[in-house]
């Protein structure tokens, strides 16, 4: 029975211990969720502007733009994948990749070829171990993104999609990430970046039904659109990385949360466990001394007869 109380007890040392770990990431993930949502937040009126003169030069032009125009075959799509470098997050890699996966079984029952872009290391091991083609990884910066690294992921996608299929490029351009709806909800989706839809964007740009100005562009709506276009998937690419670390920090703080009360009924449980096997110890001891107290006793009985 000893050995057994001392079973007990080391097991709540070490999920004591477990519950200290699983806490403090908890807290350090909750401070770190509220940073990222209020990058987003400050990220947004920059994409909301950039969206509006986007609008603005593909409505007020007849200009047939490779980034605005839709090719009559789509012949290969790019689908970037935006993950974490780290696990411990419960669902968030494994919903983002599922996401990714149908939106490639979508793509590929069209007859379109599918090149996969991913960030994030978690979804590059996800697609190695299944010796699935990559086109382009990257990582080391999710739990933080910065401008310069939504920088460099637009980089060879906006050269992808201005290439010729027949040289290598794309015709349109997913993305797939997780969107930060609140702490407790965070959502995988997918959503086509290129060419653009100029209605849909129009609707995002105003909402409202709010009339947009025409403008002349010089020296051509085409130079502007050479340089506004991709300015414009940088910015998106920015949105979706901070999106994506606001919930992969949402969704470790849940799943800390989660460990640390499943430590705490586990640490339960077992002191329950100790505290019986320590009151059956305590019983079986005073058993042991009352019987051996009263062989003593009818030992001495039989001596005196």
């Amino acid at each position: 029975m000893g050995a057994q109380l001392r079973v007990y007890k080391r097991r709540i040392r070490s999920v004591t211990a477990t519950k200290k770990i699983t806490k403090a990431m908890e807290m350090i993930a909750a401070s770190r969720v509220v940073k990222a949502q209020r990058k987003v937040a400050a990220s947004t009126p920059y994409a909301q502007e950039l969206t509006r003169a986007v609008t603005a030069v593909g409505t007020g032009s007849n200009t047939k733009h490779p980034l605005t125009t839709q090719a009559e075959t789509v012949v290969r799509s790019a689908v970037l994948l935006l993950t974490s470098d780290r696990g411990l997050a419960g669902a968030f890699n494994s919903s983002a990749i599922k996401t990714a996966e149908k939106l490639t079984e979508r793509l590929e029952r069209e007859g379109k070829e599918v090149e996969i872009y991913i960030v994030g290391r978690r979804g590059v091991a996800h697609y190695n171990f299944r010796e699935r083609k990559i086109a382009e990884s990257w990582g080391g910066f999710t739990d933080q993104p910065t401008y310069a690294d939504a920088k460099k992921v637009a980089a060879p996608l906006i050269e992808a999609i201005e290439k010729d299929t027949a040289e290598g490029g794309v015709d349109e351009l997913h993305i797939v990430f997780t969107e930060f709806v609140s702490m407790m909800t965070q959502t995988a989706l997918d959503d086509r970046l290129l060419p653009l839809s100029l209605e849909d964007v129009a609707k995002e740009a105003a909402p409202q039904g709010e009339i947009l100005p025409l403008y002349d562009f010089e020296p051509s709506a085409e130079d502007v659109l050479d340089a506004l276009l991709p300015r414009y998937v940088e910015s998106r690419i920015y949105n979706a990385l901070l999106q994506s670390a606001a919930s992969k920090h949402a969704a470790t703080r849940r799943a800390m949360k989660s460990a640390t009360d499943n430590a705490g009924d586990l640490i339960t449980s077992l002191s329950r466990l100790a505290n019986a096997a320590r009151q059956a110890e305590i019983t079986q001891e005073i058993s042991e001394i009352v019987g051996g107290s009263a062989a003593l006793a009818d030992a001495s009985a039989g001596s005196d007869r």
